[in-house]
């Protein structure tokens, strides 16, 4: 009897160690033993459909994006959610493919999808950003969480931080989209999909339509600039640079998920605050 305790605590073991890490390819059963390998911390790696410039496909920042949220995961054990695509894509609307939902759906069809992975035992959610038209939804969102009913779980945006010292050496003066590092990324991510042949189709120059103060902003301020959704020049994109932007980028998430885990603060201290904000002046 007790060799058979022996071999299932060690069989147990190989199974936690060898758990995949997406969401969508754990069975029901090895999702329990996930949630708990991941001490309730999931990943919801965050891109668009949208264009990136004649030669990189619609779904660049979800495919970037799920791959080094996959391998921060795979350093520091993570679930990762599928990839998601409901975000701020308006300045691409007049792109085909692009798939653009209203300001009010992009919230609640977040708010839902945060909800059901708490519901599913994710108490530390994890936005990891893929796409630069969300920086200013995400922290809302986060933000948006203090006027709700008070919750069970925290959610978390992580933005793709500045690289290491090491970095190889840029040509690109503007690399803004689908210039020489998105393009490098998707290089190792999906270099099937990177069409170098198209890359000089289109002008990624800033076409400097508009004249108004660095401190005043409009929403056409990026189609002024770069009416075909290309920004940069994807061109002087190397593999090395994709390998190096994306080691730094999956190790940078999982140092965050390892302070995430940590983190016993957070959770208190937002059911402390809604307590008192149910009565502010007793």
């Amino acid at each position: 009897m007790k060799h058979l305790v022996v071999f299932l605590l060690a069989a147990f073991a190989l199974s936690a160690q060898t758990l995949p890490v997406r969401w969508e390819e754990l069975t029901a059963d090895d999702f329990l033993s996930a949630i708990g390998k991941a001490q309730g911390t999931c990943l919801l790696p965050f891109g668009i459909v949208e264009k990136h410039g004649p030669h990189l496909p619609l779904g660049t920042d979800l495919i970037n994006v799920r791959y080094v949220a996959v391998r921060g995961a795979e350093q520091e054990y993570a679930v990762v959610f599928p990839e998601y695509f409901a975000g701020q894509i308006f300045e691409a609307r007049h792109e085909p493919g692009t798939i653009a939902y209203s300001a009010r759906l992009q919230i609640e069809l977040l708010q839902e999808t945060t909800d059901e992975m708490a519901r599913n035992g994710c108490k530390k959610i994890v936005i990891v950003n893929g796409h630069g038209g969300n920086t200013h939804l995400l922290p809302f969102f986060a933000q948006a969480q203090l006027a709700a009913p008070a919750k069970d779980y925290v959610v978390y945006v992580f933005s793709r931080p500045n690289y290491p010292p090491g970095r190889p050496a840029m040509h690109d003066a503007i690399d803004a989209h689908a210039g020489e590092s998105e393009t490098a990324h998707l290089l190792v991510a999906r270099p099937d999909l990177v069409h170098m042949d198209r890359v000089a189709r289109e002008s990624g120059a800033d076409r400097k339509r508009q004249d108004l103060p660095p401190s005043v902003y409009t929403g056409i301020w990026w189609y002024a600039k770069f009416p075909d959704h290309y920004a940069g020049d994807g061109a002087q994109a190397t593999r090395e640079l994709g390998e190096f932007d994306m080691r730094a980028w999956a190790k940078a998430i999982a140092e965050a998920v390892r302070a995430i885990k940590a983190d016993a603060t957070s959770l208190k201290l937002q059911n402390e605050f809604f307590e008192k904000g149910e009565k502010p002046v007793r």
